[in-house]
């Protein structure tokens, strides 16, 4: 199945999401909740899935009053292979369908290596990367006329840091199985991208910062922050914003790509 040509469309056209349906996992908050609300407004019916059933129902509400379109939200334990079938089950009952698939869910917790704990490495790759997996699986199960998954990875999939072993590894993870499905679904007509943000201003960066650093490595990461090329980290906008475009028809030829948004720090 080749995609589309859709160089005959005008740039409205091709933004446009309405008709269409996405799911965003861990949804209720952060960058989750900011892809859930441009999508919407795109025109895109939503379901967010989310550990915290009522902030996700929650954000759902009032995304619908916001842009006009059907939205739910719904209980989703990404580390559990069953949580995730029933959940796109639900999203394909609600929606009738499923066309965009963002797998953004995902934990960070710290720890220096030699004190990583394995069932804590475990835990984090149960989330991260067999979430993801499972994710693109189950949606390509339902884009029986193609369709869009993203997968939210990091810089961490280029770049290492200190005490994060566990989630570095998992980042590399997500690229691969961005690139794999790439391959294996293209011709199913089902395009796989991997968004990349830097550290970004969220409600669990804060949690990070507040549990895993002292008040002086709090110092130290925002003069590090302060020298990216552009300036200054982003905001779940601007990651959103790169959703959008990954998961409309302006990125029709792309798939297994990696799209960075982290002000240049990964050029540094």
């Amino acid at each position: 199945m080749a995609v589309e040509d859709v160089s005959g469309q005008g740039l409205a056209e091709l933004i446009s999401l309405a008709g269409r349906r996405a799911v965003v996992t861990g949804g209720a908050r952060g960058i989750g909740r900011a892809c859930a609300d441009r999508l919407a407004e795109a025109g895109a019916q939503v379901v967010l899935g989310d550990l915290d059933a009522g902030a996700a129902a929650a954000a759902a509400a009032e995304i619908a009053a916001r842009h006009g379109v059907a939205a739910r939200g719904a209980a989703l334990e990404v580390a559990q292979s069953a949580s995730m079938a029933a959940f796109a089950d639900l999203a394909l009952a609600q929606m009738g369908g499923i066309d965009i698939w963002v797998n953004n869910a995902g934990i960070y917790p710290s720890a220096p290596v030699l004190d990583l704990d394995h069932a804590e490495w475990d835990r984090v790759m149960a989330v991260n990367v067999r979430g993801c997996f499972v994710g693109a699986q189950e949606a390509a199960r339902r884009m029986p006329d193609g369709g869009v998954i993203v997968n939210i990875a990091s810089t961490g999939c280029v770049k290492a840091a200190p005490g994060v072993a566990h989630y570095i590894t998992s980042k590399h993870a997500v690229v691969g199985i961005t690139k794999a499905l790439s391959v294996e679904l293209g011709p199913l007509g089902i395009r796989v991208l991997a968004v990349a943000p830097s550290m970004t201003r969220t409600e669990g960066r804060v949690e990070f910062l507040d549990r895993y650093t002292s008040p002086e490595m709090r110092v130290l990461i925002e003069e590090m922050e302060q020298r990216v090329p552009l300036g200054r980290i982003g905001v779940p906008d601007d990651v959103a914003r790169v959703v959008l475009f990954a998961a409309s028809d302006l990125s029709m030829l792309m798939t297994g790509s990696v799209l960075f948004v982290d002000s240049g720090e990964s050029a540094l």
